[in-house]
C-alpha cells in the first residue's frame, strides 16, 4: 500500500473522492467565490479576540474547571475552533458550519430516549442541562484527517446522562442520531452522507469518566457550528465519533451502525480510536498538524489517553477493530 507524505498531500487527496466532487458542486452552486475558498483552512487562525467579543449575545455557562481530565496544553482560540469544523449537514467544507450554521434552531430542542432502558421518553434540553453540575474539561481533539485542537469542553460525564434511564442488562451500547431537518441543516439536501447520521459507542466506552455530554465551549453554550445544543464529546477517539446536535438516544443489544462505516468501511470503522500505527489507506496517522502551528507533531496513541482508557481494549487487535 502507498501512503504519501504530508507534503504530497492534495485536499482531494485526503477527502474521499465522492465528497471532494460534491463539495466543489456544494461550493459553486452556494456561490462561494474562489478568493473565499481560498481563506478557509489554517489561514483563518488568527489571534483569539475571546468567546464574548466574538459572541457577544451567547448565553454563558457557569462551569467548575475538573483538572483531574483536563490537559495543561495550550488552548486553540475561539476562532480555531468555530471556523474550522467537520460538519457536512452545513456543507463539506470546513468552513461551511461557521458560515451557514445561523440556521440551525437550538432552542426549543428535545431528545428522545428509547430502547433497553428502564425509563424512556423525550427530555427537553433545559431539563437535560440540569442532570448533574456542568464542567469544564480541557480535551484534545484529533480529526481522521490529521489535524488537531485543544477545547475547553463545557458538559458533564455522560455516565450521570444515562444512569438517568436505567439501561438495562440487555444494553451493550449506546446509539446516537442527529436531527435530520433540511431548512435548519440545508447540507442535508446533498446526498453526501446517508441521514441522519449516526454514531455509537459500546456501554463500557459510554460510561467511562472521560466520555462527556457536551453542552459548550469557552464559557458558553454550544455554538451552532460545533453542535447546539448537545453533542457527545469522546476526546480518545477521532473526532467525527463525537456527533453534534443529537436528537436520539437508543440503548441497544447490538453494534450500531455508525455512518461513516456505512460510507466506507475500508476506511473508517466502528471503534476510531486515535492509533498511529494504524494508518488511514490514503494518508499516515503518525503524525498531525494543531490548528495555529506550523510544525507536524506526533500523534499519541489513544490521543494522548491511553493511560485512561487503553485497558477497554485488553486482548482486542486494535488493526482490526478499528
Amino acid at each position: 500500500m502507498l501512503i504519501k507524505k504530508s507534503a504530497d498531500l492534495r485536499e482531494s487527496d485526503v477527502t474521499p473522492k465522492e465528497l471532494f466532487v460534491k463539495r466543489r458542486e456544494f461550493l459553486a452552486a452556494a456561490g462561494v467565490t474562489a478568493a473565499a475558498v481560498a481563506t478557509n483552512g489554517f489561514g483563518l487562525i488568527g489571534d483569539d479576540e475571546g468567546a464574548a467579543a466574538q459572541n457577544p449575545n451567547a448565553k454563558k455557562l457557569a462551569a467548575v474547571k475538573n483538572a483531574k481530565f483536563s490537559t495543561d496544553e495550550k488552548l486553540n482560540s475561539y476562532k480555531d475552533i468555530t471556523t474550522y469544523n467537520n460538519f457536512y449537514e452545513f456543507g463539506l467544507d470546513k468552513a461551511d458550519p461557521g458560515k451557514y450554521a445561523h440556521t440551525l434552531r437550538p432552542s426549543p430542542w428535545s431528545v428522545v430516549v428509547d430502547g433497553q432502558c428502564g425509563k424512556p421518553g423525550k427530555y427537553n434540553i433545559e431539563d437535560i442541562m440540569k442532570f448533574a453540575p456542568l464542567e469544564e474539561r480541557i480535551y484534545r481533539l484529533r480529526c481522521v484527517e490529521a489535524w488537531s485542537m485543544v477545547i475547553p469542553w463545557i458538559g458533564y460525564p455522560m455516565s450521570e446522562f444515562i444512569k438517568r434511564f436505567e439501561p438495562t442488562s440487555k444494553a451493550k451500547y449506546v446509539e446516537f442520531k442527529t436531527l435530520v431537518d433540511q431548512k435548519q441543516m440545508p447540507g442535508q439536501t446533498e446526498p453526501a452522507l446517508s441521514w441522519p447520521y449516526v454514531e455509537g459507542l459500546r456501554m463500557d466506552e459510554a460510561m467511562h469518566p472521560l466520555t462527556l455530554v457536551g453542552l459548550g465551549l469557552y464559557g458558553e453554550v454550544m455554538p451552532n457550528q460545533n453542535g447546539a445544543p448537545i453533542r457527545l464529546v469522546v476526546p480518545w477517539k477521532y473526532g467525527f465519533k463525537s456527533i453534534k446536535s443529537i436528537v436520539r438516544v437508543t440503548f441497544s443489544e447490538t453494534e450500531p451502525l455508525n455512518t461513516w462505516k456505512r460510507q466506507q468501511s475500508s476506511e473508517y470503522g466502528f471503534y476510531a480510536n486515535v492509533n498511529p500505527q494504524v494508518d488511514h489507506p490514503r494518508w499516515s496517522q503518525g503524525s498531525e498538524r494543531r490548528l495555529g502551528e506550523f510544525f507536524r507533531r506526533k500523534t499519541l496513541p489513544f490521543n494522548g489517553y491511553a493511560d485512561q482508557v487503553q485497558s477497554l481494549y485488553a486482548g482486542m487487535d486494535l488493526r482490526k477493530f478499528y
